[in-house]
């Protein structure tokens, strides 16, 4: 019997002989599951639906989730993992800041070429990324639970999580611009990773222009990665960029289905507001949203490859499409947006493209087909950029007035879309219309319920919810305040992700979990039935290097491990078994540089081992079967330990050698 089944069969009696007396409100309340249950209800002054909740969230020791939700960790930098429906935070997976528990970045060679994969043009480093928006890859429009892609929109990166070990195996720096925050989605097979940009500015890192020069001098961007699913890497060298005008282009959903090869993405300040108060001109916040519409941009992805492979020009060493090829090739159509968007969501089949305009109280449900008639019939309407612009009206299927401040919207089995409302701290549960009116009995295109979140709700998952067949049963509603939800642990208070029940349809829509999230700032999420996913439980073979993907040459066997000098440098080749290290004395001379290859001879599952080395600042997480390298100059003369972080065994403690570095003469 399935976790979410389990209460089921209890509800019905918990609805009938739960509820206080009118006549005696004090009265205790029956949970229906026997006197014992009773009294801890009781004693903790839990009323029924309390129960009903702690009996669909709670997992027995032993028992696993059946769905993981991977959400971004914002300045933080990381990616969180979490298991529904207990909400039990599983794991963090080192992204774009160094992470001690992962030895990321801290002395493992193939950490560190990751991390600098992603640095600046000019070589200098980036220790800090703002993850926003997760994608797991797709096979059909379906999650296949094989990779997981992350944006940096401080920095305008993206980086590539292998999800058979959930490490980082690649971070790319977009050469063309500095911040980003359309990033990542993809197409539904993963062919194409969408980098959505956000602040217009000069194209190329370094670039420079004035403010002043604002309309002819800064543009706007859309990068789209080549994914070489093969190797579990992104191709840049097959990648492109479009030139857009300076709009600050947002977030991005991709086609499917009835839209498959179109690429969605709407924008804000068409007003080409430039800020700077101190001219007499309004802030960005005033000015950015003095318009009714901004332009939701429709992209024709089979044109975009064609036009870059035939025109694409190189900009710092990226392929950049201008705008003027785009207009010309038919690439690029706008279509009116109520103002100030946040989020573009297309239905489970790819007939609908929905847009909430964060000023406008509606929800707008365009059609994907009308769109594509309207552009094959064409307009004369031109934006100042020369982009087509298409009538409102002919792409328009509905609005929905939902509440204030809709921003992201996602979809279940039942024909309904849920939609956040960061101004009434709401999550609205709506019905579609067209294909999906058969699955619900309301009428298509209405507002069905809302249910109050604490609070102001930012993006929302449902599971599977962005994918060609989402699941339905939960929804996350991603809290940007928890205020008094949890105690207070000074000035600076964690967010808060509620779990809400959506399985039943309808007008019920609780809340059964609140979930403290005190791990950065959370952006947006996607939710995976936990039984796509294969993660090992240890490297294939020992000597694996998980960074190529193959045996490394410099893994070890137990008695061939040794230690080489040269001329100013010192290699070791250990390994690594509960409860040694083999060698445990490594003698090197001040200055020398320090390469030492460790190899795992473990196979048990969870059997991890750390290695640091005091003063050095190294320490490595090596998995079971793992081969890695550490490198450094032991530049400080003296005798330090070197030890397993990870708690490995009742020898744990005598997991030591020591490393002594000579002084120079």
């Amino acid at each position: 019997m399935s976790s979410r089944a389990l209460p089921l069969g209890l509800l019905a009696v918990m609805a009938l002989a739960g509820c206080p007396s009118k006549d005696d409100p004090e009265a205790p309340v029956s949970t229906g599951l026997g006197v014992a249950a009773d009294q801890i209800a009781a004693d903790r002054g839990l009323t029924p639906d309390d129960v009903a909740a702690a009996l669909k969230t709670y997992m027995p020791s032993g028992r696993h989730d059946d769905h993981l939700l991977f959400a971004s960790s914002g300045h933080a930098g990381q990616v969180l993992v979490i298991g529904l429906p207990s909400m039990r935070l599983l794991r963090s997976i080192a992204v774009f800041t160094p992470e001690p528990w992962q030895g990321y970045g801290l002395g493992s060679k193939e950490s560190e070429e990751v991390l600098r994969g992603g640095d600046m043009p000019d070589g200098s480093r980036l220790h800090w990324g703002d993850t926003h928006h997760p994608a797991l890859s797709e096979t059909n429009g379906e999650y296949d639970g094989k990779f997981l892609f992350i944006g940096d929109k401080a920095n305008s990166r993206v980086a590539v999580i292998d999800l058979r070990d959930f490490e980082t195996k690649q971070i790319v720096k977009n050469p063309l611009a500095t911040s980003d925050h359309g990033g990542a989605f993809v197409t539904p097979d993963s062919e194409w990773v969408i980098e959505g940009g956000q602040y217009a500015g000069p194209l190329g890192i370094g670039g420079y222009a004035d403010i002043g020069e604002y309309d002819d001098r800064y543009r706007g961007i859309v990068t789209f990665w080549k994914f070489d699913r093969e190797k579990g890497r992104l191709d840049p060298a097959a990648s492109f960029a479009l030139e857009l005008p300076p709009y600050w282009q947002d977030l991005a959903d991709s086609g499917k289905g009835a839209s498959s090869g179109y690429i969605f993405m709407n924008s804000f300040n068409v007003e080409r507001a430039k800020g700077g108060v101190e001219k007499g001109d309004p802030p960005f916040e005033a000015g950015a949203s003095q318009r009714d519409m901004d332009y939701l941009h429709v992209i024709d992805l089979k044109k975009a490859v064609e036009v870059a492979r035939a025109k694409g020009t190189k900009v710092q060493g990226f392929t950049l499409v201008s705008l003027k090829d785009s207009i010309a090739a038919g690439v690029l159509h706008f279509v009116p947006e109520p103002k100030s968007p946040h989020g573009v969501d297309v239905t489970p089949g790819g007939e609908y493209a929905v847009v909430s305009g964060k000023l406008d109280p509606h929800v707008t449900v365009y059609s994907t087909k009308k769109i594509a008639d309207a552009i094959q019939k064409g307009t004369s309407t031109l934006d100042p950029y020369g982009v087509p612009i298409l009538d409102f009206d002919a792409c328009l299927e509905a609005q929905v007035e939902l509440g204030l401040g809709p921003l992201h919207t996602q979809f279940d089995d039942k024909g309904y879309a849920y939609t956040s409302l960061f101004l009434d701290s709401a999550v609205a549960r709506w019905s579609l219309g067209g294909p999906y009116a058969s699955k619900h009995p309301e009428p298509a295109w209405t507002l069905v319920t809302k249910t109050p979140v604490q609070y102001n709700i930012g993006h929302l998952a449902t599971a599977e919810g962005d994918s060609s067949s989402p699941d339905g049963g939960y929804l996350v509603a991603m809290n940007k305040w928890s205020i008094d939800r949890f105690f207070t642990t000074g000035p600076l208070l964690p967010q808060n992700f509620q779990l809400l029940d959506i399985a039943g349809g309808g007008a019920t829509m609780p809340v059964l979990y609140d979930s403290p999230i005190g791990v950065g700032e959370p952006h947006y999420a996607q939710i995976i039935k936990a039984d796509k996913l294969t993660p090992w439980e240890a490297y294939p073979e020992v000597g694996y290097n998980p960074h190529t993907g193959k045996k490394d040459p410099n893994a070890v066997e137990p008695g061939k491990e040794r230690i080489e000098r040269k001329e100013g440098v010192t290699e070791i080749w250990g390994t690594v078994v509960r409860s040694h290290f083999t060698p445990e004395h490594v003698k090197v001379t001040q200055g020398d540089r320090v390469i030492w290859h460790l190899t795992s001879q473990e196979r048990a599952r969870d059997a991890t081992h750390g290695f640091c080395i005091a003063g050095y600042d190294v320490n490595l997480s090596i998995e079971p079967g793992e081969a890695t390298t550490v490198e450094f100059v032991a530049d400080k003369p003296g005798v330090f330990n070197f030890y397993c972080t990870e708690f490995c065994s009742a020898l744990h403690l005598e997991m030591v050698g020591y490393l002594m570095v000579e002084p120079k003469k």
